[in-house]
């Protein structure tokens, strides 16, 4: 690790450590709001560390719901790391010691750190995998905290709070809209998102949504490295 590496891999964090820590401390608020004090805020960062589940666990936790209940529900928020992870196996294939945190932490917006960076000269890819990781986590740790003290000390409505993963997922949709000249995989993820929302309704559109978009990319793969091709 060199300092080229380190300094690079902070700046890269930097638009994350300015989600992270806002939504954080909506997570700790609510959770508060539940009943939870901030402690519990900071220990369901550290070892749950799954964003927009931990916003679903406080529903989950204060509603009393069963073990199977909870279970079934992770699996249908984070259905879509199984695909993250399946695109970042060869990345992570020779990470040593650090691969398990590195599978453990890789959160949405971490992964779109790393699945495509392009690094200058002097940055250590291993190395910087890992610092993203940690610096994201750090953040997010960092927020739940301030708004679990935040909650204790201040009375207002949390409603609407909730809302904030869902901004910043439209936040990420935008950036990697701009940053690449290829728009077929954003549209066909949305237009069967669409389709699978009106067949399956709201509370059950998220895998079959994900199995199609998988199945869609596959089908146009051709497709989409001819394009990439042109473009570059």
């Amino acid at each position: 690790m060199n300092k080229t590496t380190v300094k690079h891999s902070f700046l890269a964090s930097l638009p994350v450590m300015a989600g992270y820590i806002v939504l954080g401390i909506g997570f700790g608020i609510l959770l508060h709001d539940k009943g939870y004090s901030f402690w519990w805020a900071i220990l369901m960062s550290v070892s749950i560390y799954a964003g927009s589940m931990q916003y679903v666990g406080v529903d989950l936790l204060s509603s009393g719901a069963s073990l199977l209940s909870a279970a079934l529900m992770t699996l249908m928020v984070n259905a879509r790391h199984l695909f993250y992870g399946i695109s970042m196996v060869e990345k992570y294939r020779n990470m040593g010691l650090a691969k398990p945190y590195l599978i453990y932490s890789l959160t949405d917006e971490t992964y779109s750190l790393v699945c495509d960076a392009d690094l200058p000269e002097g940055v250590n890819r291993k190395w910087y995998y890992t610092l993203v990781s940690l610096l994201d986590q750090s953040y997010w740790v960092l927020g739940s905290f301030l708004g679990g003290l935040l909650g204790s000390a201040l009375s207002f409505s949390s409603e609407g709070i909730d809302f904030a993963m869902t901004a910043l997922f439209v936040v990420i949709f935008v950036e990697q809209w701009e940053k690449t000249k290829q728009h077929l995989p954003a549209i066909l993820g949305l237009g069967i998102s669409i389709v699978c929302l009106l067949i399956f309704g709201v509370s059950n559109f998220l895998i079959p949504s994900m199995l199609g978009i998988t199945a869609g990319l596959f089908l146009l793969r051709g497709v989409l490295e001819k394009e990439e091709t042109v473009h570059d």
